[in-house]
């Protein structure tokens, strides 16, 4: 990766775009620490952030949502809206005929989401700020609450948070449109990196100046660093084994003659990724449990009954939530899998260009076969992911609770699939160049 690095800066165009990449990341960042009026230095206490969901989000935020800044929300709304609308153009006859309708298509399902996506900023910002906010009608460092300076309406103190709340997640999804547009890879994948970087990197800071501590506990702390360190090692190189391990399905294409010209009679290969899915089984199934726990927190429904019993069996540890967790993830491994991998569609293309797999019929046992590898294929990268969510988790919990939150397996994979996919960029890039012997 340092090599394409350092190739690619040796292309004015492309070197330009990295720098626009950066810029952009730095005004994304900087947007991050703009505090919003009524919100103090804190939105969520320590103890509301041990939610899986709303860790997570603060964890992609670099730790925004925690302090209620500008950014608070992040990409979370657009993302949502993306998956929503991935789902709705399968099940909704009109929106599958606009994905297939080209850049058009594209352009109006795009229109569609950023739609989407400004509703369920409006509808997330309330939500936090009815139920996290207690700074609105309450002087903040001696100075005038925000509903004193709202002419004393408390109603249009709110309002005022949820549009800035809205409109920073509005400017969060244009800056990631815009580094898409004109800087080097996605931009909102790269949005979403920042921030787990972010949290990583203040969090590796805090064990490092614990290192001189005077109470004795310094030299336990530094085998907490190095323990820490090379699990996240561990995980890494794990991460990067599967997300670059794939089967290759070799095609075998028959000779045509057309007029004078032979065409075919070349081999090919169907790679299938480990994990095709990426990180989104995990988020799915993440999101699922934490959300009977979210409703039942923001409505204060934490101690009754069943609040209780859904903390003792199905809350983080127990094991009937890492049974759960694990179905769902195969679950979501699975239904992912056959909305983008068609072995139908695969076959009838193959049989079309007078291909043909050794050892297979074309047409209906080609699908089958293709179903069949896919299966074992994403049963496998499922495991792997189940895996990832839960030993990592409670390794990092071990070693180091304070700062456990800030190194999670899926925030691990998020930051090794963007790199993978910003070198895969990088490396497009200086193709499309024709700069020979750059790649090895």
């Amino acid at each position: 990766m340092f090599e394409t690095l350092k190739n690619a800066f040796k292309v004015k165009e492309i070197r330009v775009k990295i720098w626009f990449t950066l810029l952009f990341l730095l005004l994304y960042r900087v947007g991050s620490y703009i505090p919003v009026p009524g919100i103090g230095d804190e939105l969520l206490a320590s103890t509301d952030l041990d939610l899986s969901y709303l860790n997570i989000m603060n964890m992609m935020t670099g730790g925004s949502l925690a302090m209620g800044t500008l950014f608070a929300m992040g990409v979370g709304p657009y993302i949502n809206s993306s998956i929503i609308m991935q789902l709705l153009a399968v099940a909704i006859p009109a929106l599958e005929r606009l994905s297939k309708q080209g850049e058009e298509g594209r352009k109006k399902i795009g229109q569609y989401t950023r739609y989407l996506t400004i509703v369920l900023a409006i509808v997330q910002a309330i939500g936090i700020v009815l139920n996290y906010s207690n700074g609105i009608s309450t002087p903040t460092n001696g100075g005038q609450s925000l509903t004193s300076l709202c002419f004393g309406q408390e109603w249009l103190a709110y309002v005022v948070v949820v549009l800035f709340y809205t409109a920073g997640t509005v400017i969060t999804m244009w800056i990631g449109e815009r580094i898409t547009d004109y800087g080097v890879s996605n931009g909102i994948s790269l949005l979403i990196f920042a921030g787990i970087v972010s949290s990583a990197g203040q969090s590796f800071i805090n064990m490092v100046q614990n290192l001189w501590v005077v109470d004795g506990e310094g030299l336990n702390n530094f085998w907490k660093l190095v323990a820490m360190v090379l699990a996240i090692v561990v995980v890494f190189v794990a991460i990067v084994t599967v997300e670059l391990a794939e089967r290759k399905i070799p095609v075998q294409y028959a000779k045509q003659v057309r007029g004078q010209k032979m065409y075919g009679g070349q081999s090919t290969v169907i790679p299938i990724k480990v994990n095709s899915n990426g990180v989104l089984p995990l988020i799915f199934a993440f999101s699922i449990l934490s959300f009977p726990e979210l409703i039942m927190t923001l409505f204060g429904w934490a101690d009754s009954e069943f609040g209780l019993w859904w903390a003792q069996w199905m809350g983080t540890g127990s094991w009937l939530y890492m049974v759960v967790l694990t179905l769902l993830i195969i679950f979501f491994a699975y239904f992912y899998t056959s909305i983008q991998f068609n072995p139908d569609d695969i076959s009838k293309s193959i049989q079309q260009n007078g291909g043909f797999i050794m050892g297979i019929r074309p047409g209906k046992p080609t699908a089958q076969y293709l179903k069949k590898i896919s299966g074992r294929i994403t049963l496998f990268g499922a495991i792997f992911l189940a895996i990832l969510a839960l030993v990592p988790s409670i390794v990092f919990q071990a070693i180091d609770m304070s700062n456990a939150n800030s190194f999670t397996a899926t925030g691990l994979l998020i930051v090794v699939s963007v790199a993978l996919e910003f070198n895969t960029a990088l490396e497009s890039q200086i193709m499309m160049k024709n700069y020979k012997g750059f790649l090895k």
